[in-house]
C-alpha cells in the first residue's frame, strides 16, 4: 500500500489541477501557508521548520494542512486569518461529522469536490471525499 493511503502519513500532496483551476479563478495565490519545500504551490511558502501557525497570514492564502488531528489548529487560524483580511483558500478532507468541521469548516463557503482526488503522484484516488472551503475576508 502506498504511504499517501496508509495512517503512516497525514500529508497529501495538492493534485496540480486542482490548485490551478482554484489559483486561476482567484487571480493567484501569494502564500501556501503549509507546506514543504517538495511540494510547495507558492514562491512564498511556510513549512512545519517555520511554523505556519505561528506566522501572520496575509494577502491570498492556499492551505493544504496536514490531516491528522492538528487540522483543526490549521482550521482555526485559516477563520482568524479571514477576519484579520486574508483571503484563504483550503483543501481538506470533507469530514462533515467532526468538531473541526462544525466549528471552522461550516464558516467558510463549502464546495464539495465530486468524486475523490489523486492526490501527488498516486496512482489511486484517496479513500475520502473531498472539499474546498474558502474563507473570505469580506464574508467572514
Amino acid at each position: 500500500m502506498n504511504v499517501h493511503f496508509s495512517s503512516a502519513t497525514d500529508l497529501w500532496s495538492t493534485p496540480q489541477d486542482t490548485f490551478d483551476k482554484l489559483n486561476s479563478e482567484f487571480g493567484g495565490f501569494e502564500l501556501d501557508v503549509c507546506a514543504t519545500t517538495e511540494n510547495a504551490k507558492c514562491v512564498q511558502y511556510y513549512t512545519k521548520e517555520v511554523d505556519g501557525l505561528s506566522q501572520k497570514w496575509v494577502g491570498k492564502c492556499w492551505m493544504n494542512p496536514p490531516y491528522g488531528r492538528e487540522i483543526k489548529h490549521w482550521m482555526c487560524k485559516a477563520v482568524s486569518s479571514a477576519k484579520q483580511g486574508a483571503l484563504v483558500v483550503c483543501l481538506v478532507p470533507a469530514r462533515t461529522d467532526t468538531a473541526w468541521w462544525h466549528d471552522y469548516a461550516m464558516q467558510g463557503q463549502i464546495r464539495f469536490i465530486r468524486g475523490r482526488l489523486k492526490f501527488g503522484n498516486a496512482k489511486n484516488s484517496a479513500p475520502f471525499p473531498s472539499a474546498i472551503v474558502i474563507f473570505n475576508p469580506f464574508l467572514t
